[in-house]
């Protein structure tokens, strides 16, 4: 798996330049270079922040078959990518009891929806 390639690619499919990246994540520009040169893996944090940069979600720089092309992941929308990150943001700051009693309220939230419309 070449991840630090797949970045690459994506950053340059959308015109990006390790500069831009850098202000994006607040990552070295030298960083980058050396995660997509395969010098170094980044945590999943790091990866993170560069798939939140590309607007990619992070399962994309997972996401080959044994035969070395990309699966197709399912497309998010751009309300549904913005709902996640403020998620992600916010969670942080939670505690392993809060993330389970949050979990479960949007798991209520989500079946009385489901029930709702299906009335």
């Amino acid at each position: 798996m070449k991840i630090g390639t797949t970045i690459r690619a994506h950053r340059l499919q959308r015109g990006l330049s390790q500069g831009d990246i850098e202000k994006k994540t607040g990552l070295l520009r030298c960083y980058l270079s050396r995660v997509e040169n395969g010098h170094t893996v980044p945590s999943l944090d790091t990866l993170s922040k560069i798939a939140l940069a590309l607007d990619l979600p992070i399962s994309q720089f997972f996401a080959e078959d044994g035969m070395g092309r990309h699966l197709n992941p399912q497309k998010l929308s751009d309300d549904e990518l913005k709902f996640l990150s403020q998620i992600r943001r916010y969670s942080a700051n939670l505690n392993d009891s809060d993330r389970k009693l949050l979990l479960a309220m949007v798991r209520k939230f989500a079946t009385a929806t489901a029930t709702a419309t299906a009335r």
